[in-house]
């Protein structure tokens, strides 16, 4: 993948209650990471909205986990799976709503 170097903030989502019984989901940073992001696609209509699809690639790390998050450029993307490549390298599979 020949794409810009990007750093990336890596965030894990953290609920709490709030005082009213109902419920609260923050993210929590837990490091950087350089990711080189590939071209962006579209995967079609969820309920009105766009999911908008990207793959990226790094180095492989323990934070990089389906269900946690990248902010890349000012934006949130869910990673939906980490599949270990060759060379200590991973591909992530990344969605966002739009």
């Amino acid at each position: 993948m020949r794409a810009p170097h990007r750093i990336a903030e890596v965030l894990a989502a953290a609920e709490t209650q709030t005082p009213y019984g109902g419920a609260s989901t923050t993210y929590e940073t837990l490091g950087w990471t350089w990711v080189a992001m590939a071209p962006r696609g579209s995967r079609g209509a969820e309920q009105d909205a766009t999911v908008e699809t990207a793959l990226a690639e790094t180095r492989v790390d323990p934070r990089l986990t389906a269900g946690r998050r990248l902010r890349v450029s000012g934006v949130d993307w869910r990673i939906a799976a980490a599949d270990e490549i060759a060379g200590g390298r991973v591909r992530l599979k990344l969605e966002r709503s739009r």
